[in-house]
């Protein structure tokens, strides 16, 4: 199991959570609140947490899977981010 930590400097970085966890509770199992969110998906779990000025993520997935969960997360979040031109620096 592969750990990959990701941040985002963003004000909205609530916004950015809760519409990405609403996204994705259509299909797979989703947990959030203004600050905190999880997502379980077939290939990886990914944990959000929001504060003033950024929001968090962290990875977890088998190693040949990590790169398709940070990407799935990314491509979203940026896509989601209107308000915003979105880097995730991922560790």
């Amino acid at each position: 199991m592969e750990h990959h930590y990701g941040t985002a400097n963003t004000e909205h970085a609530s916004l950015y959570l809760k519409k990405l966890c609403r996204h994705f509770s259509h299909k797979v199992e989703t947990e959030f609140d203004d600050h905190q969110g999880r997502m379980q998906f077939p290939f990886g779990t990914c944990e959000l947490s929001a504060d003033a000025t950024t929001l968090q993520l962290h990875c977890q997935a088998d190693s040949d899977q990590i790169a398709t969960l940070r990407d799935v997360i990314e491509r979203h979040l940026v896509r989601f981010a209107t308000r915003d031109t979105l880097t995730v620096n991922w560790q």
